[in-house]
């Protein structure tokens, strides 16, 4: 391997435990926290320099998932923060970051299964059909990881409005109670 695939790979494997530390942590990628603008960057440049040799193989499927990845990783960053998604920006942002993850562990576990065991790999290379329930079994936990995430995100956001409705209450009454 060059100098420039290693480098590739070390930086986009970083993403791997960052990305599962975020998860454990905080329930989420937050790009707002330390771990979740580690897991950006490494992202980043895991996903930018991956042109530097997928392009070199004419155009295939990596460059659509990598540039995919790019789209989910600028969204995700920035969803919360946009005025027209309104309340629905959370929620963007926390699809778009755990399915960035999910490309990433499928870029990983792609290119881990057709390199090992050393000489003879599970499989024979990304289009192999025993990639198949590797593949289906990362969906399957994306979308119960998913589904966990969003509705925490909901049952939090329930939480805060019935705390700020409560709260509105208890000074209301306070307020006429002062008159």
């Amino acid at each position: 391997m060059s100098a420039f695939v290693v480098f590739h790979t070390a930086v986009s494997v970083m993403a791997v435990p960052l990305g599962l530390l975020a998860f454990v942590r905080d329930g989420k990628i937050d790009p707002q926290n330390r771990v979740g603008k580690l897991y950006l960057a490494a992202m980043l440049v895991g996903s930018l320099s991956a042109f530097g040799f997928i392009l070199t193989k004419g155009f295939n499927p990596a460059q659509v998932l990598t540039i995919a990845t790019l789209v989910l990783l600028f969204v995700g960053t920035f969803a919360e923060q946009t005025k027209w998604l309104g309340r629905a920006g959370a929620y963007v942002q926390t699809f778009s970051l755990s399915a960035s993850y999910l490309l990433l562990m499928v870029f990983t576990t792609t290119e881990t299964l057709v390199r090992v065991p050393v000489g003879h790999p599970f499989a024979a290379n990304a289009e192999s059909p025993e990639l198949l329930p590797v593949r289906l079994a990362l969906l399957v936990a994306f979308v119960f990881g998913l589904r966990y995430q969003l509705f925490e995100l909901r049952a939090t956001r329930r939480n805060n409005s019935q705390g700020a409705v409560q709260t509105k209450s208890a000074n209301e009454k306070e307020l006429s109670g002062v008159r």
